[in-house]
């Protein structure tokens, strides 16, 4: 049996039991049904799985363009440039499926234990088995929260009213009775009843619930719509440039390796380490969130919740530990215990219980008496009511909301002083109402109805906060996060509550009533103006999400039971409780284990420290595209050849974006400062692309001019003329360098642009994490020395790669001569001295009148400016 803890729902199955004569399969016909493949062979899933993971990770669009590029030159005889090509391709797989599988196997233990279980009677009892378990005409039990895991048909006398919207997207409620079809993906509102399971495995949808719970809501996050931008651009200007190769192809006659080599190094302008550093860092805040205790069901949730500037949040069961005690109780023309002995039956005769008739229970006790009409609670209507037909009870018995039975009194109802009192304490106060002769409770529709009423007490509770309550309400306060308490209970309670738990101000509260009353423009601004809201509907709660969505805001909701669902749904990020309905945690973005705040504040922080790396990452693609796009666009209309060759440009792109890069995003702080992370990125990317293009291409030119033009002469090995020949599809012996003097012009000057870009590559590392407050202009001052420690030890290994001639000789490089040397750190001096002023006079959005990316830089400025 289950636990005693929950005695009063035991009780319903029981008599349901004894009622129906309702046994359940035995254990034998469960295996004899399986055995014969009528079991739900249904395996949650918990997270990706390897498969997924290993096939986003291996066969992305550009992957394989570069992967076909590198079959190409192992076909004609260049393997090492194939590698080249493909190498940075591989670590990022390699990388990215390792971490990613290590997160999911963690996630995966976690996960179960909130996995759904589902209640079955079998051997007339009930049990709670995985949905896993169940098999073809098995009896399963269901109440308000639970989720239909199979499809079957309604038994008994049971009565519920489920929500289809995640099947049919609709919200309304649809009573079921018995004889009535269920179909796995709804979820029951309100009521308890028994079904037998129909259809199972292949044949129903279980095998889907789980995915169309949880991807249907697919919500992209700010840094995810600049990634994709990013992307995209790039991509588009990958496919023009590489259309212009191919018309350059065609119209003269230019070798295949060299129209090979081109072709790798505009596929790799599409910075296809963005989606593995994205898949990365969402991976380890997953993980390290799930050890705070929250556990992460969309991987972007965790860097969603840094964007958040609303919370709205349920009081029951999220601000409250979703634990009431009765209180007290003041009679109305009765005595009291004549109130409390009618309370208690009311209570102990009701098939599905809920907090409040647990609490009556707890303190009164109560008999079962024979109903014979019944409407459960509904957060929507926010009464339920029972009607007896018993020597000792006759009637219509309905407890509720003191304002949503007011329509139905008889006399108006003069609240007294004592219920102020408790509201102002933070007391739940409701109204228990009686009709001596009404004995149906649903018209011919079977909708819900009431009779006149008469008042025969009030009735309050008590509810307790939740212990870490307090502390993640300050938090998130001091985060500069606005909270919405929203509440089906009276909204002064509410008030009250919020205040006890901490908030302060003016806590402006509304009642739903006042809200029924308000047109669109209203709903708006009172959405953002209040604090509390009370009496609140389901359909109102995902009311006012939408208008504070629509107000500009980026919204996370809170929440635990099934009148959340609607507003978890339609929020930029849904946060359900460990404990609370299996509807709610199925919807949910992100799962509170142990129905802990404590997991939220370091949440927080890690999406902001997500976003900072992302930021730091996205400044130092676009930048090197943006001098790449313009390097090779330039050289091909000046004519001074292709500037890059594939293992140059893998050197580079691994010392300046693969190796710091990765760890960025390890090294990443939260960092509340800058909302705006396009104009972040745009500021920093565009001008440090521009003025390196600017001075990189100057540099070039030079070098290459000073070859052909004017005769200055390099020397070249022999090994250095044989792999040319290959290199420009010579088919003739070559005997000298003046003999092919263009193309050591190029190749040397590849070299010397490598040698310049490996250099200012590294400088922008220290650039984009500012150590020491001189280099502030791209970004802020960071203090953070860790980016420059490790640029400075990168540049000593480039430095060994020129020194060393057979590492040298690996990435086909030319010796440069002191000259040369002296040439690129005169240019790199000049280089950092101009991009720091272009930085920190904002020359780039004052020429394009950019005004909304000057005002982003005005303050932060100032302050490293003077700092300085």
């Amino acid at each position: 049996m289950l636990p005693t803890s929950h005695g009063s729902m035991i009780t319903t199955v029981q008599q349901l039991n004894e009622a129906e004569q309702i046994t359940g399969l035995d254990e034998m016909e469960v295996r004899t049904r399986r055995e014969r493949g009528e079991g739900n062979d249904f395996q949650l899933p918990t997270s990706r799985s390897l498969t997924s993971i290993f096939r986003q990770n291996v066969f992305t669009l550009i992957n394989l363009v570069l992967f076909s590029i590198g079959a190409v030159m192992v076909s004609i005889g260049r393997p090492d440039e194939a590698l080249a090509s493909v190498s940075l391709i591989l670590m990022n797989i390699i990388v990215g499926v390792i971490q990613e599988v290590r997160a999911k196997r963690k996630l995966d233990r976690i996960a179960l234990l909130t996995r759904p279980k589902v209640s079955v009677i079998r051997e007339g009892e009930e049990r709670a088995v995985g949905p896993e378990e169940l098999v073809r005409g098995d009896i399963v039990v269901v109440r308000a929260g639970d989720q239909i895991v199979v499809d079957g048909i309604l038994v008994g006398c049971g009565q519920i009213e489920v929500d289809e919207s995640l099947l049919t997207g609709e919200s309304d409620h649809v009573p079921k009775r018995a004889g009535d079809h269920l179909l796995s993906g709804s979820f029951v509102v309100s009521g308890s009843a028994m079904f037998v399971v129909r259809r199972v495995g292949a044949k129903s949808f279980a095998n889907t619930v789980a995915a169309e719970a949880r991807t249907f809501r697919v919500v992209k996050t700010p840094l995810q719509r600049v990634v994709d931008f990013v992307i995209r651009l790039l991509m588009m200007v990958a496919m023009f440039i590489g259309l212009l190769l191919i018309v350059s192809s065609l119209l003269s006659d230019i070798p295949l390796m060299r129209r090979v080599q081109a072709a790798a190094v505009i596929a790799g302008l599409v910075p296809n380490g963005l989606f593995f550093m994205v898949i990365v860092a969402y991976a380890m805040g997953a993980v390290r969130i799930a050890s705070r205790g929250a556990l992460v069901q969309q991987a972007n949730s965790v860097e969603s919740l840094s964007n958040v500037d609303v919370l709205c949040m349920d009081k029951t069961g999220t601000l409250t530990a979703n634990k009431i005690a009765y209180y007290d109780a003041i009679p109305l023309g009765l005595t009291r215990e004549a109130l409390e002995r009618a309370l208690a039956d009311f209570a102990g005769s009701a098939t599905a219980t809920n907090k409040t008739t647990e609490a009556l229970i707890a303190a009164l006790g109560g008999d079962r008496l024979r109903a014979l009409d019944e409407v459960t609670f509904s957060s929507e209507r926010k009464w339920s009511a029972i009607a007896f037909s018993d020597g000792r009870r006759s009637g219509t018995y309905v407890l509720g909301a003191p304002e949503m039975l007011a329509p139905y009194l008889d006399v108006p109802l003069d609240l007294l002083p004592e219920t102020d009192d408790w509201v102002a304490a933070g007391l739940r106060v409701v109204l228990f109402a009686h009709n001596p002769a009404a004995l149906a409770l649903h018209d011919d529709k079977q909708q819900p109805v009431l009779p006149a009423l008469h008042a025969l007490g009030l009735v309050a509770f008590q509810d307790e906060l939740r212990p870490d309550a307090h502390e993640a309400l300050a938090q998130f306060a001091r985060a500069g996060i606005d909270l919405k308490i929203i509440s089906g209970d009276n909204s002064q309670t509410v008030a009250a509550l919020a205040r006890q738990a901490g908030l302060t101000g003016d806590l402006t509260a509304v009642a739903g009533q006042e809200l029924a009353a308000l047109d669109g423009a209203e709903w708006g601004r009172v959405a953002e103006e209040a604090c509390v809201f009370g009496r609140i509907a389901p359909q109102q709660k995902e009311r006012l999400v939408s208008a504070l969505r629509e107000g500009g805001h980026y919204v996370a909701m809170i929440g635990d039971g099934v009148n959340d669902v609607l507003s978890l749904k339609k929020a930029n990020l849904g946060i359900a409780m460990e404990s609370g309905s299996a509807a709610t945690r199925s919807v949910a973005d992100m799962i509170l284990l142990g129905d802990s705040f404590a997991a939220l504040p370091p949440a927080f922080l890690e999406g902001q420290r997500i976003v900072s790396g992302m930021r730091d990452i996205l400044r130092l693609y676009l930048a090197r595209a943006v001098t790449l796009v313009l390097m090779i666009l330039s050289a091909s209309v000046v004519g001074v050849g292709f500037p890059y060759i594939p293992k140059h440009i893998t050197l580079v792109a691994l010392l300046t974006i693969g190796i710091p890069t990765f760890a960025i995003a390890v090294w990443a702080r939260p960092d509340q400062s800058q909302k705006r992370l396009l104009a972040s990125v745009l500021h920093f990317a565009f001008p440090a692309g521009i003025v390196t293009f600017l001075f990189a291409f100057a540099l070039y030119v030079y070098t290459f001019n000073s070859i052909v033009n004017e005769g200055r002469t390099i020397g070249v090995l022999r090994e250095d003329i044989a792999t040319f020949q290959v290199y420009a599809g010579i088919d003739y012996e070559i005997y000298t360098p003046d003999q092919f003097r263009y193309e050591v012009a190029v190749l040397f000057s590849q070299s010397v642009l490598t040698v310049f870009s490996v250099l200012a590559g590294l400088v922008l590392v220290m650039f984009v994490e500012p150590p020491l407050r001189w280099f502030a202009g791209g970004d802020r001052y960071s203090g953070d020395v860790r980016p420059t420690l490790l640029a400075l030890a990168l540049g000593l290994v480039f430095a060994a790669i020129m020194v060393v001639p057979s590492l040298r000789r690996v990435f086909e490089l030319l010796p440069l001569e002191a000259r040369d040397y002296g040439v690129v750190s005169v240019a790199l001096v000049a280089w950092l001295l101009a991009l720091r002023y272009t930085w920190r006079a904002r020359l780039f959005p004052r020429f394009l009148y950019l005004e909304w990316m000057l005002g982003f830089t005005e303050d932060w400025l100032a302050e490293d400016v003077q700092g300085a």
